[in-house]
């Protein structure tokens, strides 16, 4: 069981942003916010994730470039999550990379405010939990094993 009196993790601060895209889009996009921020999380970076492929349902009201539709459209597409501690101008620059790799006119982008949980390095290593103190799961990626 832990050590109550040393916490392993720290807490940080930022943004847990969303886009809604089609799944052809999302290398288009993902590469554009990499290239305003790495996705970093410690030792790690390129951190995102992506829920598998659902719906977007929509109703056109004919303001910008599509005809309004009479009815609710559906259109396949993913929901990618990322935390960024980004403000500001560098904050900006990410949003805006995302408008111009997205293909809609006007991209569902959610900005919430979030915390994240951050490791503290050296801590808890001998866990016979962690994926190193016991026999390979399937999910442990080849170079990792």
């Amino acid at each position: 069981m832990p050590d109550e009196a040393q916490p392993r993790h720290d807490l940080e601060a930022g943004l847990r942003i969303l886009v809604q895209v089609p799944a052809e889009a999302l290398p288009r996009v993902e590469s554009a916010v990499l290239a305003c921020d790495p996705l970093a999380h410690g030792d790690y970076d390129r951190v995102s994730f992506h829920a598998a492929e659902g719906v977007q349902r929509f109703r056109s009201c004919g303001g910008g470039r599509n005809a309004a539709t009479a009815d609710t459209v559906a259109v396949d597409c993913l929901e990618w999550q990322i935390f960024t501690t980004a403000q500001g101008e560098a904050l900006d620059a990410l949003i805006r990379a995302i408008y111009h790799a997205h293909p809609y006119e006007e991209p569902v982008i959610h900005l919430v405010p979030a915390q994240r949980c951050r490791h503290r390095r050296g801590m808890d290593e001998d866990n016979p939990n962690r994926f190193w103190n016991r026999a390979p799961a399937a999910w442990v990626p080849p170079a990792h094993r």
